[in-house]
């Protein structure tokens, strides 16, 4: 994904304006209210997308050079020109029918943007440091012993390593009560947690509630995993309880590409805004 977004930022400039790629009808209401949770459709009202920087070094998003805006009425900008490039490829992705639950980064820059429920950085972080508790990695069961065995191999490494990463002590459990966090990696995890900014943290905890885990979360962030090695490590139970009897192949491959795309897109938007014109050099170098 990063790969594919550093040859389409290489091959427009700035101000990037990108090139028609499919049919489309002409429309003029660009303050869009939607929600990737439900299938909203509509078909296609712009012609071409480009960003142009504002004052303060913010990005905008412009269809048929009219600035996006978002479900709230704000103008829609975003900290920087790496951001901005992949908010627009959404847009320009889209063919006759707009597919705005696929549009994952652009629904978390509307996010960090309107922030409807109007949440502090604090509660954010208390909010993702939950999931510890319940961590999908500390959960172990005692039967059957495949599946006992396949937790030890796949799950104990990761959690081997942000132990070693963060100097923490989590730990795992096969009782219902789980593991039991000391509080001193819990204060270790909120002070990592306060160095993200708002945005970053939006991404953040995004990812997060996808996996069902801090620990696979971090390991990918910090590029210690691949998206689709956290992914299966999220599912190593229900991809073990597959092999064992069977899957509905549609609705299982389906399930897995939707959470790689929201994981993955939820990853690159915590790389994006965290930085400016390092993470931009980064993207290039890779």
């Amino acid at each position: 994904m990063l790969r594919s977004f550093v040859r389409l930022h290489s091959r427009f400039g700035n101000p990037l304006l990108f090139s028609k790629v499919c049919p489309r009808s002409q429309q003029s209401h660009f303050s869009l209210k939607y929600s990737t949770a439900a299938a909203v459709e509509r078909k296609r009202f712009y012609r071409d997308v480009s960003i142009s920087q504002c004052d303060g070094g913010l990005y905008e998003i412009n269809l048929d050079r009219r600035k996006l805006k978002t479900p709230g009425g704000k103008l829609f900008t975003v900290p920087n020109e790496a951001l901005a490039i992949g908010v627009a490829t959404e847009w320009d992705a889209q063919c006759d029918t707009l597919k705005f639950y696929t549009m994952h980064l652009t629904t978390l820059c509307n996010t960090a943007l309107d922030n409807p429920t109007q949440r502090t950085k604090d509660q954010m972080i208390n909010a993702s440091l939950k999931f510890l508790e319940t961590d999908t990695v500390c959960y172990r069961v005692d039967e059957p012993h495949g599946l006992v065995d396949l937790q030890k191999n796949e799950w104990d490494p990761v959690l081997h390593w942000i132990e070693n990463r963060y100097n923490v002590t989590i730990g795992s459990s096969s009782s219902i009560m789980g593991p039991e966090i000391p509080e001193a990696t819990k204060d270790t995890f909120r002070q990592h947690l306060k160095s993200y900014n708002f945005w970053s943290l939006t991404g953040l905890e995004f990812v997060i509630t996808q996996l069902k885990s801090i620990v696979l979360s971090l390991g990918m962030i910090d590029r210690h995993l691949s998206v689709e090695k956290a992914v299966l490590l999220s599912r190593l139970e229900e991809e073990y309880q597959i092999r064992q009897w069977g899957n509905v192949e549609w609705a299982h491959d389906y399930d897995m590409y939707e959470l790689r795309a929201r994981t993955a897109a939820g990853a690159l938007f915590v790389q994006l805004s965290s930085e400016s014109s390092t993470v931009k050099h980064k993207l290039m170098q890779d």
